[in-house]
């Protein structure tokens, strides 16, 4: 409660400063690596050595997306597993995390090895520089499942509390690379391979430090046990986990996909097919450092923009949204002025191989990053957009940018030739910042009339006194009435009933809306719900709402229906768990004649709802919502509904008769 009113009551630009920093920094030390190598292989080897570690780039990156999409969702099941209080199975989390990422590195590595020169062709490598990039790749392969056990480790021991353990984890493997490098390449005379063995050093003194920290971790301990497999587990680290993976996924497609183009097109002009390649590379890691700058701003807010949407203090979130957004445009302004003043000074200091090369690579980075300022404002809009919670919105945002760029990479260059790759980047920019802006303004408008409105508190925010004895738990399809059926039973058992009621006590106990609390599982788009649900505001609703949920249980006996309490419930001895179901065509006749639906409008809504309601369940219990297994009574409501209390009521009477 503390740290939730801390990020109420503080000024936004002091919790931003203290959130966003160490997460900037981090950011920055994690692409240290490939720069470190880019900058000592253009001046040690030329830039053919860029070159060829362009095209080793998005079999790095795809490690990369394996290790954050176990890491993160590791991290983000740990932490809502200390929410809840249930940390019996952390350790097992960790263990599943570290088990995958090692054996996605071994397949990767296996894959690489096996495809060989074949594949590093089929990403761009050209004729030139092939063998380069073989001795470069064939390096960095050999760390690979380590280096994807140590990045998933670093998120995870950021969610043990460590951040800076993790931090300096990684600053000492950057450090050891960049120290390395010059030694092995100049000082060893061992060329792009140096620069190679200085990173998997790196990496594996990082690996090191991390497992070191495995033997004074703070809130699990690992075991032999915590590395057997374990699917329910392993699902929900992959649902948490699965936006970061989306996320590098679409930096390998891109990075691919103009890998190609530039062979093709460069080798069809007077800069030939590595002059192109390598400035894109050299382009492309000093626009990695600004934008992740602009996500490290994004990113180290989002606890502060959830739990303030989610408390439904809407001012703040205007006040953050405002704040992010100038300061990712003072870093972009800053950023710009020096590429566009001084290009020859960036691209020089990754090697300068004759006035050609020059002359193409400044000309290319004044226009791709022409309007890094855009690009920047776009994505921290996404970022923004999840951490409230708008996942809809949100996700398909996050990838706009994206996508535009290799539609206007396949269709510019073939008007404007190889440059024309590069000016695909500004034409992307311009029409992404201008749909999100349009969502961003709508956004703003809905935060107002938010602002305004007058919530009632309602007189539902005490739990009732009760005897000792049952509780009830009822979960039931949408359209058969359970709800109604709930009150009924208690009623009839003379205990309190909680439904709406317990999001009013979730919102008065953990300062949450109850407007937000009330609609965490609601019909979100089918293809968008797992992704909404893993998000942390939603799962900040979540941990809230279960923990008023065992209070109501620890008051004494009563029914709650629905918010998956059978679940949160299940360590209890007397608990009575019922499924209430009914045939699809009784309960669309029950939704029209309840709602006023046309038959279509309430077919559809009951197959909405009801896979709103198993995404829900799946999501905090990695089980099937709707098992018989699970429940100790499962009854049809189209029996009739005084039959299903008469019938529930004696149940649990007969096994439970403290109550009767």
């Amino acid at each position: 409660m503390k740290q939730n009113n801390y990020l109420g009551t503080e000024k936004v630009g002091v919790l931003l400063r203290q959130f966003a920093v160490p997460c900037i920094f981090s950011l920055i030390i994690s692409c240290l690596y490939n720069i470190v190598d880019q900058i000592f292989v253009g001046n040690g080897v030329g830039y053919l050595g860029n070159a060829a570690t362009g095209v080793i780039f998005p079999i790095t990156v795809i490690g990369w997306g394996v290790s954050l999409l176990f890491g993160d969702g590791a991290a983000a099941a740990l932490s809502v597993s200390f929410g809840k209080n249930e940390t019996q199975d952390i350790h097992s989390s960790v263990g599943n995390s570290m088990l995958c990422s090692f054996l996605c590195g071994v397949v990767i590595v296996a894959v690489s090895f096996s495809l060989g020169d074949g594949l590093l062709r089929l990403i761009g490598a050209t004729d030139a520089n092939l063998s380069l990039a073989h001795d470069y790749g064939f390096i960095i392969y050999f760390m690979m499942p380590l280096a994807l056990v140590q990045n998933t480790l670093a998120s995870i021991i950021r969610a043990d509390g460590s951040p800076r353990y993790a931090m300096c984890a990684m600053l000492v493997g950057a450090v050891i690379n960049i120290i390395g490098d010059p030694v092995a390449i100049f000082v060893l005379n061992m060329g792009i391979k140096g620069a190679a063995y200085a990173t998997i050093l790196g990496q594996f003194v990082s690996f090191l430090i991390c497992v070191l920290y495995l033997t004074k971790s703070k809130t699990f301990k690992i075991c032999l046990n915590s590395f057997r497999p374990n699917a329910d587990i392993l699902k929900r680290i992959v649902t948490l986990g699965t936006s970061s993976f989306l996320t590098q996924l679409s930096i390998v497609v891109i990075t691919i996909i103009n890998n190609i183009l530039l062979v093709k097109y460069g080798a069809a002009s007077v800069y030939g097919a590595d002059i192109p390649l390598a400035a894109f590379v050299v382009i492309m890691k000093l626009f990695q450092i600004v934008l992740n700058i602009a996500i490290g701003i994004a990113a180290g807010a989002q606890p502060i923009v959830g739990y303030n949407y989610g408390a439904g203090n809407h001012s703040r979130v205007q006040q953050l949204l405002k704040l992010i957004v100038k300061w990712t445009v003072i870093v972009c302004v800053v950023c710009t002025v020096v590429f566009e003043v001084f290009p020859l000074f960036f691209i020089q200091m990754f090697g300068a191989d004759g006035e050609l090369y020059t002359q193409f690579a400044v000309l290319c980075l004044r226009i791709y990053l022409s309007l890094i300022i855009f690009t920047c404002v776009q994505k921290v809009c996404a970022i923004f957009l999840q951490s409230i919670g708008h996942a809809k919105t949100a996700v398909p945002l996050s990838v706009l940018r994206d996508v535009l760029l290799i539609v206007f990479s396949l269709i510019v260059p073939i008007f404007g030739g190889v440059t024309g790759i590069f000016w695909a980047a500004p034409f992307a920019d311009i029409i992404a910042i201008a749909i999100t802006g349009i969502v961003m303004v709508r956004l703003w408008s809905s935060l107002e009339q938010e602002k305004q409105k007058n919530r009632p508190e309602t007189d539902l925010q005490t739990i009732q006194a009760s005897s000792p004895g049952v509780i009830i738990t009822i979960a039931r399809e949408h359209g058969t009435a359970g709800k109604y059926i709930g009150q009924l039973v208690a009623e009839k058992l003379d205990i309190p009933c909680y439904y709406k009621e317990m999001t009013a006590i979730a919102a008065k106990e953990s300062g949450l809306a109850s407007e937000f609390i009330s609609n965490i599982n609601s019909d979100e788009n089918a293809v968008m719900r797992e992704l909404y649900l893993s998000t942390n505001v939603i799962q900040q609703a979540v941990i809230a709402q279960d923990k008023v949920i065992k209070m109501i249980a620890d008051t004494g006996s009563c029914v709650i229906v629905g918010r998956s309490a059978d679940y949160v419930l299940r360590h209890k001895e007397n608990l009575v768990r019922i499924f209430i179901y009914a045939p699809k065509e009784y309960r669309i006749n029950k939704v029209m004649e309840m709602y006023g639906d046309r038959y279509d409008e309430g077919k559809k809504n009951i197959e909405r709802s009801d896979m709103a309601r198993a995404a829900y369940y799946r999501n905090i219990s990695g089980k099937k919502w709707g098992d018989p297994h699970q429940y100790e009574l499962c009854i049809d409501s189209s029996i009739g509904i005084e039959k299903c209390v008469d019938v529930i009521a004696e149940f649990v009477s007969e096994h439970h008769r403290g109550i009767s």
